[in-house]
């Protein structure tokens, strides 16, 4: 069976990580997301994949190539107007021809579980959707069943928060009526053609399309910041043993810990696993990962620093005497001496952050700070819970971060600096 990923969208909730690479090249774990959707792929013997590119195409087709680092063989196709999900599908139609097909959204975390499941239900139907029960179904397709049959299909209603309800994964086993059903497909509320309103009215014309279930462990949907940190910790949860790097002597390893070639925990680390050390990476001395962080390539954790449960994305530099904890770091920072991100509010509520102009509920304790791109900070910088730092900011030394910062921006402490004669208690001393 073939298999059609769409991996053309920009992801602007995922400011600042996305403004510089797709979101589906965020890396969790030991590679990006798309990665895990091309393994997971080849795990459930699908050969032969088409992928919808559209924003910086370019990243996405050399990050995965022609797929023969996942055995799979892997072409493109351009979206060059990003108008959903259906308007993407439709690229890949003269590709897949008339047989049924696997499509996959690419800014899914999943293992060949969840789509094996899809792929174990097609075999009594030509038209299958994966579908999980969450608490809370708001931002999801919600989907309305009477045993394994699909009903109905709603997008992001209201009214149903805090509902328990079944809801659609992006995975789907689909035949060519979904291209006619396409091209009578309207344009949403949210200005965009949505392949589950071309899949109603498929289910409207009588035709059926079954649900398959997908356990909550085997999928999420990767769509806003906080989750890249849940996505990190599953992808952690198997991680093998493996050193290719080197351990200096006075370091120590403790549970799972991979450490790629070329790097080199110094004396007085303490690595605790799950955690991850990309190639040619530096930590220490005297430093101290916790679970489930991940350290891409060429990262450095100097002296005397501690991160936990944290990405810290390829060329960044925390050198010295440093704090982060649940946060995410991009490509190419460089934090001063003293930079500290606060993870947990002093009332031990949920962490808020705002997406698009709207405070959301994380639904986290514990949250750090999200960090763009080429961010530095100066000595003693102090980052609140949840707050954004857009790429190429700097933050000036002293500074306390209590609100996000757009891209681009200086920010500097403005400090009164009161002198006067001292009373005469003696001999001053001397300089020297």
């Amino acid at each position: 069976m073939k298999a059609v990923v769409l991996a053309a969208g920009e992801g602007t909730r995922m400011w600042p990580l996305a403004v510089n690479k797709p979101k589906h090249l965020l890396s969790v774990g030991t590679q990006p997301l798309i990665g895990h959707i091309m393994q997971a792929l080849k795990e459930c013997s699908v050969n032969e994949v088409f992928t919808v590119v559209g924003y910086r195409k370019d990243q996405i087709q050399s990050a995965i190539g022609n797929g023969d680092r996942y055995g799979l063989r892997v072409q493109y196709l351009d979206q060059p107007q990003r108008t959903g999900t259906a308007s993407a599908l439709k690229v890949a139609s003269e590709a897949l021809g008339e047989e049924p097909f696997l499509a996959v959204y690419g800014d899914l975390w999943l293992n060949s579980n969840a789509i094996g499941e899809v792929l174990e239900k097609a075999k009594t139907c030509p038209r299958v959707m994966g579908v999980v029960e969450v608490m809370d179904p708001t931002d999801y397709g919600v989907i309305q069943l009477e045993g394994d049959r699909i009903v109905r299909i709603r997008e992001k209603p209201k009214g149903s928060r805090g509902a328990k309800g079944w809801v659609n994964t992006g995975i789907y086993v689909l035949d060519a009526e979904v291209f006619r059903a396409i091209g009578n497909t309207r344009l949403s509320k949210r200005a965009e053609y949505e392949v589950t309103s071309s899949l109603q009215q498929l289910l409207d014309q009588g035709l059926e399309v079954r649900a398959a279930m997908i356990y909550k462990e085997d999928w999420m949907d990767v769509g806003r910041p906080w989750d890249l940190l849940e996505a990190n910790e599953r992808s952690l949860a198997h991680l093998p043993s493996r050193v290719k790097g080197t351990v200096e002597q006075g370091a120590v390893i403790r549970g799972p810990v991979y450490v790629e070639e070329e790097s080199v925990i110094r004396p007085g680390c303490l690595i605790e696993g799950p955690a991850y050390i990309g190639k040619g990476c530096v930590v220490g001395p005297n430093s101290r990962i916790r679970p489930s962080t991940s350290l891409q390539d060429r990262v450095m954790v100097g002296t005397s620093c501690e991160v936990k449960n944290s990405i810290i994305m390829s060329g960044s530099r925390i050198p010295h005497m440093s704090y982060v904890g649940d946060s995410i770091l991009g490509e190419g920072c460089n934090l001063g001496a003293g930079t500290i991100t606060a993870n947990i509010r002093f009332d031990e509520q949920p962490v808020q952050m705002r997406v698009k102009g709207r405070l959301v509920n994380t639904g986290r304790k514990k949250l750090g700070a999200i960090i763009g791109d080429s961010v530095q900070t100066g000595i003693n910088v102090s980052l609140l819970p949840g707050v954004r730092v857009g790429s190429g900011s700097w933050i000036g030394p002293g500074t306390v971060v209590s609100r996000d910062i757009q891209s681009g921006q200086s920010v500097l402490m403005k400090q009164t600096l009161t002198t006067k004669p001292m009373k005469k208690r003696g001999t001053a001393p001397k300089d020297d």
